[in-house]
């Protein structure tokens, strides 16, 4: 009866690599199962294992079992599918930017065993005197000697939490691709509202070009990645000015329509959006329509924009997927040269570790980005 009542439990965590997850704590189990299935789908193994020698209950066991299975396995054959045609589907997108081929798969089942480095060294530098901890950035210095180009990463945390130590994997990564990126820190709600967030960014990329010699920074190959509220700040930083240099932007999991967010809030068992958007922006859209607005990356795209990428996971239920959907129409309608990540298993946060399914397709997909849009 234990046996059948853990392959039964197996069998429902299972269903977070397929469904949303309902509330905020198996939303984190979600981002497990999904980005680390090679646990579950052995912990499915050693349960189909025990079910077959038992006597009691052993074909339901069984059946439960390879099911959950089943379904714990289905991040890896869906990242399977989409690396098949994943760089040619960016040639496509990126009109005018090929490239020759990466010469690296974009996803590999072998390396899902592995860990992640995010030893990297980086120095914390300030780059507003009035700041406080907000006026501060985490420099990861490029591996390459010359000048190089910078990677500007604004963190996520609903615009009220969150630091530039977030997901060090990712800066890592990059600055051992012969990239520098500053992770920057900026002034969170309730207390600072927008557009304080992104006049602090503005601040740090002007720093960064006042420093661009001492840095080695190329200061005409810039690009700004932001994560979910991150992500926000970091397209209206591209969308809403003319920054001299930039390259491109990256948005992962970013809400790009803060009026249409508001009208379609997350579920209160997982996050009460609609609250963490008043506290951003100062009010209900009835009482600031105009901040939403002027929020909204989505209002001020043009055929000036730069080549932007997208990744968002369908099973996103803190910011929706929707959010990246409507962004790419409207860069389709002013041409601007896009591209969006679709993770059908994903959900908010899957890049917790560049291994997984999620983690290494988004990280195969930034790396061609930046190599076409830098080259």
């Amino acid at each position: 009866m234990i046996r059948l009542g853990l392959s039964i439990a197996s069998l429902l965590l299972s269903l977070l690599s397929v469904f949303n997850a309902p509330t905020y704590h198996t939303w984190l189990l979600a981002v497990m199962v999904s980005e680390f299935p090679l646990i579950f789908m052995g912990i499915a193994l050693v349960l189909i294992l025990m079910s077959s020698i038992t006597e009691r209950f052993k074909t339901a066991g069984t059946v439960i079992s390879v099911l959950a299975f089943v379904l714990f396995s289905t991040p890896v054959a869906r990242a399977l599918l989409i690396a098949d045609n994943l760089e040619i589907e960016l040639n496509q997108a990126l009109k005018g930017n090929h490239v020759s081929a990466s010469g690296h798969p974009a996803f590999s089942f072998w390396k899902l065993a592995t860990r992640g480095n995010s030893d990297a060294r980086y120095d914390t530098l300030r780059y507003a005197e009035n700041g406080g901890a907000a006026g501060t950035m985490d420099f990861y210095p490029a591996d390459s000697a010359g000048l190089r180009p910078c990677i500007v990463v604004v963190h996520g945390g609903s615009w009220s939490s969150g630091d530039s130590g977030q997901l060090p994997e990712l800066n890592t990564h990059l600055a051992n691709h012969g990239y520098h990126v500053a992770s920057v820190n900026y002034h969170k709600a309730p207390e600072w509202q927008s557009p304080k967030p992104l006049e602090d960014v503005g601040q740090a990329l002007l720093f960064l070009k006042a420093e661009s010699e001492r840095l080695k920074i190329d200061t005409s190959r810039l690009v700004i990645l932001g994560r979910s509220a991150g992500a926000q700040i970091a397209l209206l930083a591209a969308y809403q000015n003319t920054v001299p240099g930039l390259k491109g932007v990256i948005s992962f999991y970013g809400p790009a329509d803060m009026i249409w967010g508001y009208s379609k809030p997350a579920s209160r068992w997982v996050m009460d959006s609609r609250h963490v958007m008043e506290n951003y922006l100062g009010g209900t859209y009835k009482q600031v329509p105009e901040r939403y607005s002027s929020a909204s990356p989505i209002e001020h795209v043009s055929a000036d924009s730069p080549p932007t990428l997208l990744i968002h996971g369908r099973n996103d239920v803190l910011v929706a997927y929707e959010h990246s959907t409507r962004l790419a129409a409207k860069l389709e309608a002013n041409g601007v040269p896009h591209y969006l990540l679709t993770l059908p298993w994903a959900t908010h946060g899957f890049d917790y570790t560049l291994n997984g399914p999620g983690g290494q397709l988004s990280t195969f997909t930034v790396d061609t980005f930046l190599r076409k849009i830098l080259k």
